[in-house]
């Protein structure tokens, strides 16, 4: 790995979370979360202090070793018991119907077997359980989604695996997802960076 990819994009990637009109999206998913919690990608874990009342514990998933260590202090800060695992979201070392809910915020783009790891997603929740989401992905505009793919395989290389093109609900519904709620946004910036995704989805 690369001094750029080991270093430099991890700490992009905490700036670009820490965006002030991300915080609503990520009120509203954590907020919805309840019993035991499975968090997938948790960056530098921006999203520990938003849990409630109604969070047993926080078992927070990221493979990025850097953005771990920045996640560590945040653990141990949060109201809400946390553990923290160095693992893939395509192989989650969880047994299967363990947690409650499992919540992705900014993730669904950078996984490289993003399929397989929604698989997973379902297998480790139990019958009736959550998955709670907001994810950036494919425009509606054929015009903005054409410029997606032709822009998608040098951002991904410069933004840490992180895809433009993905079409976030079929893509739920393809890995055995029931979507029972899904609202589409577009925020301020670039037209093909700023389509959003958000939702509630349960195990088919």
């Amino acid at each position: 790995m690369s001094f750029y990819q080991r270093y430099i994009v991890p700490r992009l990637t905490h700036l670009a979370m820490r965006q002030r009109q991300l915080l609503p999206f990520r009120q509203r998913v954590i907020g919805a979360a309840q019993g035991r919690v499975l968090e997938i990608g948790i960056g530098s874990g921006l999203n520990f202090p938003l849990y409630g009342a109604g969070v047993k514990s926080v078992i927070g998933l990221e493979p990025v070793s850097e953005l771990l260590n920045m996640a560590r202090r945040r653990a141990e800060a949060a109201a809400t018991p946390v553990k923290l695992l160095d693992a893939s979201a395509e192989a989650i070392p969880l047994d299967s119907g363990s947690v409650d809910t499992v919540v992705t915020t900014w993730t669904l783009c950078t996984i490289p077997n993003v399929a397989q790891a929604l698989g997973d997603m379902r297998r480790v929740l139990r019958p009736g359980g959550t998955l709670l989401f907001v994810e950036h992905g494919r425009a509606p505009e054929a015009s903005v989604a054409r410029w997606q793919d032709r822009l998608d395989p040098l951002w991904s290389r410069l933004a840490g695996g992180c895809h433009l093109n993905r079409k976030m609900d079929d893509l739920i519904s393809d890995s055995g997802f029931r979507i029972e709620a899904l609202k589409n946004t577009r925020i301020s910036g670039p037209r093909t960076h700023t389509f959003l995704y958000e939702g509630k989805a349960r195990p088919r």
